[in-house]
């Protein structure tokens, strides 16, 4: 068994990183810049803020930082998105969710545009996922496949399940192994005989926010576990959505969380963010 180390592989892709925002800073005299919104005080969000910003100056990626009060209107919310679209010294916009209840979220993501959408979230870079286009990707799935390259794991020909439908993680996880030729099957809350089609899985990702879900019994003898969960158990210690001590005895890979995917999802925002300034 092989744990993959995604505090590892993220340090790593940083310092790439770090080289090719020196190098646009001196070919193209300014920055590279990522602008971060924030509405209201919910505690988690403002933690990722903070480590988003915090990344930033690692890399030298110039951070604008934007924090709304929670009472902040559609409409003032929608300008300041407006303004950043039009200025030129933002290449990509982040609004941190999720965004207090009152707020249309959809609205506000519809304003910004493919090329500054760091995220991945918007409709035509969804499409283009779908399509196998060249396009930015949804930071989490997108560096779950950055590890399964580093660990020289192929999914071409291979059972891959993905257990969760989300936006932001399973549905782009699901598109971006279809286009790596596996066999994708993707699972939720709907899906009959769960434990069967789960144990089928060469690779088996798991997005679902339950604590420990996935046990032994749930996973194939050398499945490569992957765990996007960040949870915490009965004790309150951080853990996620695959039962780590039981499963790790059967998988030839896993994640640990921390450690694991968490790192990679920064990572790869930083990554998306210098794609999107390059692509101009």
């Amino acid at each position: 068994m092989t744990v993959i180390d995604g505090k590892m592989l993220a340090a790593e892709i940083r310092e790439e990183l770090r080289v090719k925002a020196a190098a646009f800073r001196k070919e193209r005299g300014t920055d590279i810049g990522l602008a971060v919104i924030l509405v209201g005080e919910d505690p988690a969000s403002q933690v990722y803020v903070r480590n988003k910003i915090k990344a930033c100056e690692e890399v030298g990626i110039k951070s604008f930082s934007y924090h709304l009060p929670a009472e902040t209107t559609q409409e003032q919310l929608e300008s300041l998105i407006d303004e950043l679209v039009a200025d030129k010294n933002v290449h990509g916009i982040l609004v941190q969710l999720p965004l207090p209840k009152h707020l249309d979220e959809k609205s506000a993501l519809k304003r910004i545009p493919a090329k500054k959408d760091v995220d991945g979230f918007c409709a035509e870079n969804v499409g283009n996922l779908a399509m196998n286009r060249e396009t930015i990707v949804a930071c989490t799935p997108f560096g779950v496949m950055k590890m399964l390259e580093k660990y020289n794991i192929d999914p071409s020909g291979k059972a891959a399940v993905v257990l969760g439908r989300s936006n932001i993680v399973g549905k782009p996880m699901a598109m971006l192994l279809l286009n790596a030729n596996a066999t994708v099957t993707v699972c939720h809350s709907k899906t009959k005989n769960l434990k069967e089609v789960c144990s089928s899985a060469d690779i088996l990702v798991v997005a679902i926010g339950r604590a420990k879900f996935v046990k032994a019994d749930m996973v194939k003898e050398g499945a490569v576990v992957i765990d996007v969960g960040m949870d915490r158990d009965e004790n309150g210690k951080l853990c996620g959505d695959v039962d780590y001590e039981s499963v790790k005895e059967k998988a030839s890979y896993i994640t640990p969380v921390p450690g694991g995917v968490g790192p990679m999802t920064i990572t790869m925002l930083l990554y998306n963010t210098i794609l999107a300034a390059t692509r101009g």
